[in-house]
C-alpha cells in the first residue's frame, strides 16, 4: 500500500525532521543526511572471495551429465561464480565482470550468438574444442586465451571425445549497470554460424609482435589478435624471468591489441603474471576489480588483512581499492596467475589511481587466514 503523503506544516512551524521526512516523501534526499565522508574514497559491498578448483572441477562435471546442451537443454552449460556480497538471483563476481566455468563435452555444439557484452576464455583443461567468432574457428588449447569483443558472432563445438573446461571473463555487471545489454541469437535453423575463413587465420596475421599486415588496420578498439597461444605467452615470460618485475606484481605482462599497443578490448584488461620461486610482493591499493586464476603453482595472496591460500585451478577476486599483495609459497618452483580487470574503463575516464602501502616496510600485515 502506498504511504499517505503528509501535507507539510507553514514555514512558520516547520520543523528540520518535519521538513526532512516530507522531502524524503518526494524523492528527494537530503545530503546532509549521509554519512560524513562516504565520498571520500571507495565504499564497495564486493568481498574478496576464492573458489576452490576441486570444487569447481567437480561441480562442472557434474553438470555434464545433467544438463543437455541444444534444444533440449541450455544455451551452455556453465557456472557463474557469484560474489557474497551480491543478493540472488544478480549476477557479479565484483561490480563490473563475472567469471564462469564452462565445458562442452565431445561432439557438442553450442550455438552461435552475440552481445554486447566482452567476453574472454582461458582454456584450463581439455583438446579438439573451437570457438568461432564472426566465422573464424578459433582452436582451443590448455592456457591459451581467446577473446569475443562486443557484437561479434561466436558459439564452440568440440571434435573430441573428452570434455574442454575453460574460464569466461566478462563485462555484464558492467554493461547491465550502463543499460546497455542486447542478445542477438544468429539467424539460422541450427543457429551455427557459417565457416568464413581459415582455422586460427588471426594467430597467422598478427600474432609476430610489431610485424604486422601492411594496409590491414581498423579503427576497431579490440584486438584483431583473437587467440594468445601459450606457447608465446610462456617463452616471453621465461625471457623476462631475470628482470626485475614489478614490486607488486611481479613479472607481469599485459595482453595487448597489436594495433593500439593497449588492452585487448576496451572494457577488459588481460594480464599474465609469474611470481619467482620465494617472491612476495609489497602491497599496494588501486581503483578497479581484478579476477584471478592460478595457472600454476601455489602461493597466497593477502587481501585487507586476510590471507586467502591457493593453488592451481583455483579462482579468486579483488574488489576495488583494498591493499593486497601476493606471494610464491615455494622456494623451488614458479607461481603464474592470470588475470583481467576492468581498468580500461577507469582510465577512459581518469579515475584511475594506485597507492602503496607505506607502513611495515611496504607490507601488510596480516590478520587472519582463509
Amino acid at each position: 500500500m502506498k504511504a499517505e503523503k503528509k501535507e507539510p506544516s507553514s514555514d512558520n512551524t516547520l520543523t528540520l525532521e518535519q521538513f526532512q521526512e516530507t522531502v524524503l516523501q518526494e524523492q528527494l534526499t537530503p545530503l546532509w543526511m549521509g554519512a560524513v565522508g562516504q565520498l571520500r574514497e571507495p565504499h564497495t559491498h564486493i568481498e574478496p572471495y576464492l573458489w576452490r578448483w576441486k570444487e569447481l572441477r567437480q561441480r562442472v562435471t557434474q553438470s555434464l551429465k545433467l544438463i543437455p546442451l541444444g534444444d533440449q537443454g541450455a544455451e551452455r552449460r556453465v557456472l557463474t561464480l557469484r560474489n557474497p556480497g551480491i543478493p540472488v538471483p544478480r549476477m557479479g563476481t565484483t561490480h563490473t565482470l563475472i567469471a564462469a566455468i564452462q565445458v562442452i563435452a565431445g561432439t557438442e555444439v553450442a550455438p552461435s550468438h552475440r552481445h554486447t557484452m566482452a567476453a574472454l576464455r582461458f582454456i584450463i583443461e581439455g583438446e579438439g574444442a573451437c570457438t568461432v567468432v564472426n566465422g573464424e574457428p578459433e582452436s582451443m588449447q590448455p592456457r591459451d586465451l581467446l577473446l569475443t569483443p562486443n557484437w561479434y558472432w561466436h558459439g564452440h563445438f568440440s571434435e573430441h571425445p573428452d570434455p574442454m573446461i575453460w574460464l569466461d571473463g566478462l563485462d555484464v555487471p558492467l554493461v547491465q549497470g550502463l543499460g546497455a545489454t542486447f542478445q542477438e541469437n544468429y539467424p539460422s535453423p541450427d543457429r551455427r554460424q557459417p565457416i568464413t575463413a581459415p582455422r586460427d587465420e588471426s594467430i597467422r596475421r598478427y600474432s609476430a609482435g610489431g610485424l604486422l599486415p601492411v594496409g590491414d588496420r581498423t579503427a576497431d578498439k579490440n584486438s584483431p589478435l583473437l587467440n594468445f597461444r601459450w606457447a608465446q605467452t610462456e617463452d616471453r615470460l621465461t625471457q623476462m624471468a631475470e628482470r626485475d618485475g614489478s614490486p607488486y606484481d611481479g613479472v607481469a605482462l599485459q595482453y595487448t591489441n597489436p594495433f593500439t599497443g593497449g588492452p585487448v578490448m576496451p572494457t577488459i584488461d588481460c594480464w599474465i603474471q609469474m611470481l619467482r620461486p620465494g617472491d612476495q610482493t609489497k602491497t599496494h591499493r588501486h581503483t578497479g576489480s581484478v579476477i584471478y586464476h592460478v595457472v600454476e603453482g601455489s602461493g597466497w595472496t593477502v587481501i585487507n588483512g586476510k590471507r586467502f591460500d591457493w593453488a592451481t585451478g583455483d579462482i579468486f577476486c579483488l574488489p576495488p581499492w583494498v591493499w593486497h599483495d601476493h606471494a610464491n609459497a615455494s622456494s623451488g618452483q614458479r607461481a603464474i596467475l592470470f588475470s583481467f580487470a576492468d581498468t580500461p574503463v577507469l582510465k577512459a575516464f581518469d579515475l584511475y589511481r594506485e597507492e602503496a602501502y607505506a607502513e611495515n616496510q611496504g607490507r601488510q600485515p596480516v590478520e587472519a587466514t582463509f
